[in-house]
């Protein structure tokens, strides 16, 4: 049986990149048949980074069937894993996030879950000296994810693994990190095919907090302008993409890459008053900059109150 590899719903640069790397390391080192599936369309960036490398897109599922062998990458949330995954033969779990509770298994499985900035950065790590067999786009796929994940180490997730391990592989494929980041980052900001409803779920997680559904939304770019300049629909579109998805309230970041903050939009009350506990902030109007705010994982969802 052929083991799908996928990681998390609204797939970015490491959902895309981190099943094609180790579904390569399970095929070709392990001699286990694997492929890597995608669980929604790539983003910008992720889309640039596979014809960058020459990479194929992974097929993208619906779901997942009873018994299928999986490997799961970038998460460990049921909420953003097909329906039924406890249904299917988890063979292992590789991620970066806090461990959140809800998986199943059919058995003992290996897991690895590391305090690093990206999934691919501990794939480097667990696939060790065999990486020197893996094609160029691979390595490059690899390289990638970790620059996307760190905001080219801005997010202050980056630890200095991650650095040195971007290091070694930018080495080795001979290319300079900060012109790769910087096309990933401009094809990551040009949004202007997608509606509202596609942004407010192109980077999106579910997260209960106190009891309030939230479905927290960060939009990473170098143009903040171009989506902040739509503030007006985003917001109206909010109350659609919520009673949709089962949510309370949609909150959307706005990352700026380059200024290192983040602009939170307040289409409410609910949103002003969780912007006011949750950061320490004054809202005077319907957005709030957040100075220094660039990480959902380490700087939003932590502190979110409600």
């Amino acid at each position: 049986m052929t083991t799908k590899v996928f990681g998390h719903k609204a797939p970015d640069t490491d959902s895309t990149g981190s099943p094609i790397i180790w579904a390569w390391y399970l095929n070709e080192v392990k001699g286990v048949a694997a492929e890597p599936v995608l669980l929604g369309e790539p983003n910008t960036e992720a889309a640039f980074v596979l014809k960058h490398w020459d990479l194929p897109k992974p097929a993208i599922i619906e779901g997942v069937a009873e018994g299928e062998k999986v490997v799961i990458v970038d998460t460990n949330n049921p909420a953003e894993l097909p329906e039924g995954i406890n249904k299917t033969d988890i063979t292992a779990i590789i991620d970066h996030h806090k461990l959140v509770g809800g998986l199943e298994t059919k058995g003992p499985i290996d897991i690895t879950i590391r305090p690093l900035a990206c999934t691919a950065t501990i794939m480097y790590d667990l696939i060790g000296g065999d990486l020197a067999k893996a094609p160029r786009g691979i390595k490059g796929a690899m390289l990638s994810c970790i620059l996307s994940d760190t905001l080219e180490f801005r997010s202050p997730t980056t630890t200095a693994h991650d650095k040195a391990v971007c290091a070694a592989l930018a080495a080795d494929l001979g290319v300079s990190m900060n012109e790769l980041a910087t096309a990933m980052f401009e094809a990551k900001s040009d949004v202007s095919s997608f509606s509202d409803a596609a942004l407010l779920r192109m980077d999106s997680k579910e997260y209960n907090v106190d009891g309030t559904e939230l479905r927290v939304s960060v939009l990473e770019t170098t143009a903040p302008k171009l989506i902040l300049d739509r503030k007006d629909s985003l917001m109206a579109s909010m109350v659609d993409v919520a009673k949709e998805d089962g949510a309370d309230q949609v909150l959307l970041f706005v990352v700026d890459i380059l200024n290192e903050e983040a602009t939170l939009l307040v289409p409410n009350d609910l949103v002003k008053k969780i912007a006011e506990a949750s950061f320490g902030c004054t809202v005077s109007g319907d957005t709030v900059v957040l100075p220094g705010v660039m990480s959902r994982k380490k700087q939003i969802i932590p502190a979110l109150k409600v």
